[in-house]
């Protein structure tokens, strides 16, 4: 495709690599990004989104988009654009709520009514699986039986070591792969703003007649992963504890079920959901998962990421966090039926791609 497509966040983590690809498919793109400190390393882009800067069709504005006038001269003559701005991770402490609340709520309202305003009708959200909270389950007694959604789990069950959600019958539930039908159950702030987003966009799109593709991220991993931030995902952290030499500190009993998906698969699922029509009517929002297919514990990304590091093996701390969900796995297959996507990096390959590429770093050989 071609024509004038704005990224916000497009200087980040996920934003990068879809500016790059948006490039490679023929568009021009305006990335408008604040570039905040607690994201960016003093401010500024990464080396990575340096390299994009410079080309011709890139233009970069350093605004957030919460400012008065920065969204509509932002948006003003785009094609489409894809909403990536946003303050993510689990938080330090409640405190950070008015920033979630502010970050993700009031920036996309702001893009929106932008949007609204000069008539700019296609649009990509970057959501997030925590929207679905503890995932979806069945019980043990009845595993081909209706799901069955788990309420939030007791802290006196986590300080004697039982993780996983149990069911009415005292047992532990078994864990399934969530499709974009499922029960929507925010547990923690972020998990909140992000389904506050979902629901913004969705208003919007009814109200001006627009479509929005509301992709639900899953666990985000690859080059550029931000690091040295409270904030930073669990592979971030894992890492930067390689990097000094110390074990990797699993929580929990390290079986917590999670789906890994490369950042270049999420750049091109990005572009994929910015040029696809489908037989969606005007006014509609659609949400996708977007995830590798291949499900993996947080244990077993502790011990690749020390395996291919060559540091020490991973500690299993028994520790927790409330607002933590203990499996969320998704299936991406409306993704894949409705727009031919598909992932192209395996676990293995893209955790030998992260190790590389943090700052001097090499995977280690054999």
């Amino acid at each position: 495709m071609s024509g004038l497509l704005v990224v916000t966040g497009g200087a980040g983590f996920v934003g990068t690599p879809t500016v790059r690809a948006a490039l490679e498919d023929g568009w021009s793109v305006r990335v408008v990004d604040s570039l905040r400190p607690d994201v960016h390393a003093a401010g500024r882009a990464s080396e990575a989104f340096a390299a994009l800067a410079d080309h011709p069709r890139v233009e970069l504005v350093v605004a957030d988009v919460r400012d008065p006038g920065v969204a509509d001269a932002a948006v003003g003559d785009a094609d489409a654009v894809v909403h990536l701005a946003a303050k993510v991770g689990l938080g330090v402490s409640f405190d950070d709520a008015p920033d979630y609340a502010a970050s993700n709520g009031t920036g996309t309202a702001c893009v929106l009514a932008a949007m609204a305003r000069q008539g700019v009708a296609r649009l990509v959200v970057a959501s997030s699986m925590v929207v679905y909270g503890e995932g979806r389950y069945v019980t043990a007694a009845d595993p081909s039986g209706p799901p069955c959604q788990p309420p939030p789990r007791r802290t006196e069950d986590l300080e004697r070591g039982v993780f996983d959600p149990l069911g009415p019958d005292g047992r532990p539930l078994v864990p399934v792969l969530v499709t974009e039908d499922a029960a929507l159950d925010p547990r923690n702030v972020y998990a909140a703003t992000k389904l506050h987003q979902e629901h913004l966009a969705s208003s919007w799109a009814r109200v001006t007649g627009g479509t929005v593709a509301l992709l639900r991220y899953h666990n985000v991993y690859g080059p550029g992963l931000p690091a040295g931030t409270p904030y930073a995902g669990v592979a971030a952290l894992f890492l930067d504890a390689l990097a000094r030499s110390r074990a990797p500190r699993v929580f929990e009993d390290g079986g917590q079920r999670r789906d890994f998906v490369h950042v270049d698969d999420v750049a091109s699922a990005n572009l994929v959901a910015v040029g696809w029509t489908g037989d969606q009517a005007p006014g509609s929002a659609r949400a996708f998962n977007v995830g590798s297919g291949e499900v993996h514990t947080v244990g077993e990304l502790a011990s690749e990421l020390a395996a291919a590091t060559g540091g020490p093996s991973p500690v299993v701390t028994g520790e927790y966090r409330l607002g933590d969900v203990r499996h969320v796995t998704a299936s991406s297959e409306r993704l894949r039926r409705e727009t031919g996507w598909a992932p192209g990096v395996a676990f293995a390959d893209g955790v030998r791609q992260l190790v590389a590429a943090r700052p001097g770093g090499r995977a280690a050989v054999g």
